[in-house]
This record gives structure tokens, C-alpha cells and sequence, in this order.
């Protein structure tokens, strides 16, 4: 019983580690689109990104976007940039900057920022005050797209 009070305890500890080190989204520091430090505080996982990446109920990055990488799913979109070789053209702070908030480094786009909580129109109640993705979300995606090479 002890150790899994432990283990409990030491759960809820690293849980609040991890959102203490987290950016709040209206603290993201932009420079020039780009955004040097990671929004959570810990290192993107790639193999979690993709799966976001592919998720039409989080990001639903394949609604814009071509990505070569992902053949088995059945549809892609062309109203953004193909993402093959994104990891070649953009740096990671470029990457965190678009995905964090892309009307940052893009004027006039049409993408959403992805880690924005607040100045949104949003019809549904229940997503006022919240952003598409959460911190290490965004650098999950960030991570996949790192490695997505010409």
C-alpha cells in the first residue's frame, strides 16, 4: 500500500514539474517568427508528434498540408506548403514559431496558431480560453517535423 501511495505521490510531483515549466501561450517569447525555447520545458518526443500530426481531432495538419511521410493516410491537403523536407528548410526555433503561432512569421496566413488561448473567435463555448494544442504537443509536432529531411 505504501508504494503505490508513493507512486501516487510521485506522479502528481513530476505532473506539476512538468506543467510548472510549461510557457503559458500569451508569455511565448516571438523573435523574428521564431520562438528559441521550447513552450513546455521538456524535449518533443518524434513518434508522439507524428501521431498528432495525423490526428484530424487535434491539429489536423493533413487538412493543409502534402506530407509524403504519411502515405497511409487517405488525404492531404494543398492549401499550406508541402511539409516533405520541413526539417531542412526551417530551423526548430522557426518550426516552434510556426506552429506555435504562425500569423507571427506569416502575415495574412490562413493557419491557426496552434498554442494561442486567447484573442480567438470561438463559437463553441467550451473551447474559450484554451489552445488547439497543449504545450508538449507543440513540441511533439516540432520534434516530427525535425525529422522530416530532404
Amino acid at each position: 500500500m505504501k508504494l503505490i501511495i508513493a507512486t501516487a505521490v510521485a506522479t502528481v510531483l513530476g505532473a506539476t514539474v512538468a506543467m510548472a515549466g510549461s510557457t503559458k501561450p500569451q508569455d511565448v517569447a516571438f523573435e523574428d517568427g521564431a520562438v528559441a525555447a521550447s513552450v513546455s520545458g521538456v524535449a518533443g518526443d518524434a513518434a508522439v508528434g507524428r501521431q498528432v500530426f495525423a490526428n484530424r481531432k487535434l491539429g489536423n495538419c493533413l487538412a493543409c498540408h502534402v506530407n509524403s511521410e504519411m502515405p497511409e493516410q487517405s488525404f492531404h491537403g494543398e492549401v499550406g506548403p508541402t511539409l516533405d523536407g520541413a526539417g531542412s528548410r526551417w530551423s526548430e526555433a522557426e518550426l516552434r514559431g510556426i506552429v506555435t503561432n504562425s500569423k507571427q512569421t506569416f502575415e495574412g496566413t490562413i493557419m491557426p496558431g496552434f498554442y494561442v488561448d486567447s484573442g480567438l473567435f470561438r463559437p463553441l463555448g467550451g473551447f474559450e480560453d484554451k489552445s488547439i494544442l497543449n504545450a508538449q504537443q507543440v513540441e511533439d509536432v516540432i520534434a516530427y517535423l525535425q525529422t522530416l529531411k530532404e
